[in-house]
């Protein structure tokens, strides 16, 4: 709990020094909205911890993932962005599907390459039947949802009037998340 109250209280303070700036940077350059899809894989990090529960058992917290995803990004001095972005995925395997939203702070590179640093909250449905590869058995009375803080990295690069992506994120320092994705820019 006191994680998740630095981690609010940082983000806060961040907001607090960025916005006057980002009011002065809109006469620098205008912000840019994006779309686009991405895919990747998201492994929930439960292997070792059903081990223990139930040695012996297949498991496999892993998952494909496929999605969308939306934001907007705001200058905020010459070369700095402050953004907010939103997703959706859905699984094929042990994931079931996820959604979030989550702030970006980065820099862009000459050319137009966007690095970044990301926080925010993203929930996940796990789908205990395939995590165990046994759909004979009945999980309604499990809690299939979790959601808590998501940080981490990604890059875009510009080609051809659109952009690719790849972001590396966590969920509470628990799960991996690896994507790639195509965007564009309006």
């Amino acid at each position: 709990m006191k994680t998740k109250a630095l981690l609010l209280a940082a983000a806060t303070a961040g907001a607090a020094f960025a916005l006057p700036t980002a009011a002065q940077a809109q006469d620098i350059v205008p912000g840019e909205g994006f779309i686009g899809a991405s895919a990747g894989v998201h492994t929930l990090g439960l292997e070792d911890e059903l081990e223990d529960v139930a040695p012996g058992l297949d498991f496999d917290d892993s998952s494909p993932i496929f999605g969308v995803f939306a934001g907007y990004d705001f200058p905020i001095a010459p070369g700095m962005f402050l953004g907010g972005e939103v997703n959706y995925n859905f699984g094929t395997d042990a994931l079931d599907g996820d959604y979030g939203a989550s702030a970006r702070l980065g820099f862009n590179v000459p050319g137009g390459t966007k690095i970044y640093a990301r926080g925010g909250y993203q929930a996940i449905k796990i789908d205990y039947n395939e995590l165990v590869n046994d759909d004979t058995l009945d999980f309604s009375a499990f809690d299939d949802t979790e959601s808590d803080y998501l940080v981490g990295l990604g890059v875009e690069v510009p080609i051809a009037g659109l952009f690719l992506r790849g972001n590396i994120d966590t969920i509470s320092f628990d799960t991996m998340r690896a994507t790639a994705g195509v965007g564009v820019r309006f």
